[in-house]
Formats: structure tokens, C-alpha cells, sequence
């Protein structure tokens, strides 16, 4: 599975980070974005990934695969 994020759509409510922290951070400007490295989500991180992609009010968090 993989995932991303646009960064045009994101509003910054970090929903994606409360679901997956260990996938998602945040810029310098409190954005969020895809974990360098984690763009190919492991199986243990899917369902929180799914969660975050899920509740992304702004619909940013694309998920493949």
C-alpha cells in the first residue's frame, strides 16, 4: 500500500498525524506531510494509515494499492 498527501489541499488540522504518527509529520508551517521513507506503508501502519486517510477532513491523503 502506498500513500500521499497533497500538500495544496492540507488545512493543517492534524488528524493524519493523530492517527499515524509514525507516518505523518508536519512542515515548518504546521502542514502535514509523508514521513520521508514511508511513502510504501508497512503492513503493521496500514489500518492507522486507512484511519488518517479516512478522517482527512480536507480529503488530502491518497492511499494506493
Amino acid at each position: 500500500m502506498k500513500v500521499a498527501l497533497d500538500a495544496k489541499r492540507c488545512q493543517g488540522h492534524a488528524r493524519c498525524a493523530a492517527f499515524a504518527p509514525e507516518t505523518f509529520v508536519f512542515d515548518d508551517e504546521g502542514f502535514s506531510r509523508v514521513r520521508e521513507g514511508f511513502e510504501n506503508v508497512k503492513p503493521e501502519l496500514q489500518e492507522k494509515v486507512r484511519r488518517a486517510c479516512t478522517n482527512c477532513p480536507e480529503g488530502a491523503i491518497t492511499i494506493s494499492g
